[in-house]
């Protein structure tokens, strides 16, 4: 059964979507929205116990404001684990929820079972600089697919305005949030913290994306201990979508493991 939950963590009220039983795993969403009850996320919740919380900033969650930096949401990430009372969970952090996700493995391994990055931001290669995530919205649009945009593309689970207005409100909200913590660059000095991950971590990512070039997953791979990269053919910035059967078989197998 698929809940709803709208939980108070200390200065936070955030919705939590959550589905499934058995092992926990912790999904962290990406720069621009929570994809809601995606198909990829039901799949995944088919054997263990979701939870994907919208972080604050984003849609109907809030306590923004207390963010300073990344170590906040770290923080803020931990003691939500560990309000829900368990030893352990599983991460999965795609695109900026993958730069929290490696956070949270930094600060608080006690908590972090298995660690999968998906196309995550949060180092930069000054020889292959990434391009603008908040430049020109077609050009955007164009470099985070392989084929083009599904329709409907993924989307908050609590729907934007109908109104034009209100839809462009409701997505810069979301997207001014991420900008606290990748503009103009998404380096926060996380690559002196992978090494510090001890958790067995996968890394993801789709190789036609034209926001993060595959050498940023190969950072990650190379920087964290006991790394595996898993490429994904013919998908962009959100393999989840493009390829699902991919990247779910990939991510049941590593946690499984």
């Amino acid at each position: 059964m698929t809940t709803l939950e709208i939980p108070n963590i200390g200065r936070f009220d955030i919705q939590v979507w959550e589905e499934g039983t058995g092992s926990p795993l912790l999904y962290l969403h990406g720069y621009e929205h929570h994809p809601g009850g995606a198909s990829f996320l039901r799949r995944l919740a088919a054997t263990r116990r979701v939870l994907a919380p919208e972080q604050p900033g984003y849609g109907e969650s809030t306590g923004f404001e207390h963010f300073d930096d990344v170590l906040d949401v770290a923080l803020y990430y931990r003691e939500l684990v560990e309000s829900w009372d368990l030893d352990g969970i599983d991460v999965v952090g795609h695109s900026l929820g993958g730069m929290f996700a490696a956070e949270l493995a930094a600060i608080a391994p006690h908590l972090v079972r298995r660690l999968v990055l998906v196309n995550a931001f949060g180092v930069w290669l000054d020889d292959q600089p990434a391009p603008d995530p908040f430049g020109p919205a077609d050009a955007v649009r164009a470099a985070k697919w392989h084929a083009g945009p599904p329709e409907p593309e993924p989307t908050n689970f609590v729907a934007a305005p109908d109104e034009p207005h209100g839809k462009i409100l409701f997505s810069a909200g979301n997207l001014g949030s991420a900008t606290k913590f990748m503009w103009p660059i998404a380096d926060r000095g996380l690559r002196r913290r992978l090494p510090l991950i001890d958790a067995p971590t996968l890394v993801v990512h789709g190789t036609s994306d034209g926001l993060l070039p595959v050498a940023y997953a190969e950072e990650f791979a190379r920087l964290i201990p006991d790394a595996t990269l898993v490429p994904i053919e013919a998908a962009g910035h959100y393999p989840m979508v493009e390829r699902e059967d991919a990247f779910v078989s990939a991510v049941d197998e590593f946690l499984r493991d």
